[in-house]
């Protein structure tokens, strides 16, 4: 295994003529693909990843400097296909990854065929004309809260953003996945995605884009989907789900992976 694989936990599983790579979202790992995998591991060779600063991966290894900005994430998704030899892949990325997987995709169009994008957003605070769902002071609090007692944050900020029952299994699961995160990085990672404005960028993307989003979502307001399908500069489809939260996949696998897999078998039809 090369060094990019060791420090991002990769995992390679399934057989298939097409790669699929699944890229998860901030406060969680790998492991909140867990209801997809088994549905594509017979038809499609499948990365599984972690990204850095995730409670998985070793803190030591988070440059603060690298990744100040998403650019430094994107980087690693191309360092991670590179090593693992990967000529083109169908990319599915979670919330901040979302953005992760555009930014690479920029850069090296050649290694992604299709981005299958769930409840990504460009910007969270909203601007003239542009409603990203939160204001500074929103914010502001946000960061004072993790700041202040990072535990207590993490239990408050799980059920909210997971949605519905607070006693969930996927609530659960995601206070777990959070809490295993080192504050301090939590905190930066949280600013840099939560500060960043990434439309300037979705021109630039060429890729075929599929986004898909929950009808209710405290991170992503459902008009940002819309958004993001007339500024992005290839050929893009939306899906809003009937689901609620803003991690669907692990909270609504029955309604979730039904939509994923057809996304991912089916291009968009012109």
């Amino acid at each position: 295994m090369g060094i990019v694989e060791a420090a991002h936990n990769v995992k390679v599983v399934g057989s298939g003529a097409e790669t699929i790579v699944l890229a998860h979202g901030f406060g969680t790992d790998q492991s909140v693909w867990k209801h997809l995998v088994p549905h594509i591991v017979d038809d499609y060779r499948v990365i599984l990843f972690d990204n850095m600063g995730a409670g998985t991966t070793n803190p030591d290894y988070f440059d603060f400097d690298r990744y100040a900005t998403l650019e430094g994430y994107a980087f690693d998704v191309i360092a991670i296909l590179t090593e693992l030899q990967v000529q083109s892949c169908i990319y599915v990325g979670h919330s901040v990854s979302a953005m992760i997987g555009s930014i690479a995709s920029i850069s090296r169009p050649d290694l992604f065929t299709k981005l299958i994008l769930v409840s990504g957003s460009p910007r969270y605070l909203n601007d003239v004309d542009y409603f990203g769902g939160f204001e500074q002071e929103d914010l502001d609090q946000l960061f004072e809260a993790m700041q202040s007692n990072f535990k207590a944050w993490c239990a408050g900020f799980a059920p909210l953003a997971v949605g519905g029952d607070m006693d969930s299994v996927a609530v659960q699961e995601f206070s777990r996945t959070l809490f295993n995160m080192r504050p301090d990085i939590a905190l930066s990672v949280a600013k840099i995605i939560f500060m960043s404005d990434l439309r300037h960028l979705l021109c630039h993307v060429t890729i075929p884009c599929h986004i898909i989003q929950s009808m209710k979502d405290l991170a992503v307001p459902v008009v940002v989907s819309e958004y993001l399908h007339r500024n992005i500069g290839s050929e893009s489809i939306v899906e809003v789900m009937s689901t609620d939260g803003h991690l669907p996949q692990l909270s609504s696998p029955d309604v979730v992976i039904p939509v994923l897999l057809r996304h991912i078998r089916n291009n968009i039809v012109v």
